[in-house]
C-alpha cells in the first residue's frame, strides 16, 4: 500500500465509470443481506456510469479517492438537507471499494469532506447510516460521530431503521 500514489479531488465526468464500479461493489458489500435483494439491484443499475456523469458538477460537491490507477472510493457532501438536524453541512455518501476498506482511506476521504465544509462554515455536520450496516455505524462512532437521530425509511417495501450521527 506505501507505493500508491493517492490523491482525493473533485470528480470529473471521466471518472463516471469507476464512480459506478466503486458504487456496486461497495453496496454490494455493505448491503447484501439488508437491502431486499430485487431493491438493491435496481439501485445499482440505476447508477451506471451514465448516472454518474450526469451527476458531477450538478452542484453538491462530490470528490473521489485516486489511486493513480483508478477510482477507489468516492464522498458527497454539501448543505444539511434535514433543517430539524442540529447541523449545517451533511456528508450524503462515503463508499470505498472493499479491497481498499480498513486501511484508513476512508478516514482520510471522511477527512477531506469534514475540511472542505467547515472551509464553507459549516462545521457541524451529520451522516445518516443504516442501523444494520454495523461496519457503517462503527467507522462514524469511532471518528466521534454521536448518534442523535433514528429512523425508519421503507426500501423494496421493508423498514429499515436509519441513525444519524453528529459531528461538532
Amino acid at each position: 500500500m506505501s507505493d500508491l500514489l493517492v490523491s482525493i479531488r473533485r470528480a470529473k465526468p471521466a471518472d463516471a465509470t469507476g464512480l459506478s464500479r466503486v458504487f456496486d461493489s461497495a453496496w454490494r458489500e455493505a448491503y447484501q443481506g439488508i437491502i431486499p435483494g430485487i431493491a438493491l439491484e435496481k439501485m445499482l443499475v440505476r447508477r451506471g456510469p451514465r448516472w454518474w456523469r450526469s451527476t458531477i458538477g450538478r452542484g453538491r460537491p462530490l470528490a473521489v479517492l485516486d489511486i493513480g490507477q483508478g477510482i477507489a472510493g468516492y464522498v458527497s457532501y454539501g448543505r444539511c438537507r434535514d433543517r430539524s438536524m442540529p447541523a449545517d453541512g451533511e456528508v450524503d455518501e462515503l463508499y470505498l471499494a472493499p479491497e481498499y476498506q480498513g486501511i484508513g482511506l476512508g478516514r482520510r476521504l471522511f477527512r477531506a469532506a469534514r475540511n472542505d465544509l467547515a472551509h464553507r462554515e459549516m462545521g457541524r455536520i451529520v451522516v445518516w447510516a443504516l442501523a444494520d450496516n454495523e461496519r457503517a455505524c462503527q467507522f462514524y462512532a469511532h471518528l466521534g460521530g454521536r448518534a442523535v437521530a433514528r429512523i425508519d425509511e421503507r426500501i423494496g417495501g421493508v423498514p429499515l431503521a436509519k441513525v444519524a450521527y453528529l459531528f461538532r
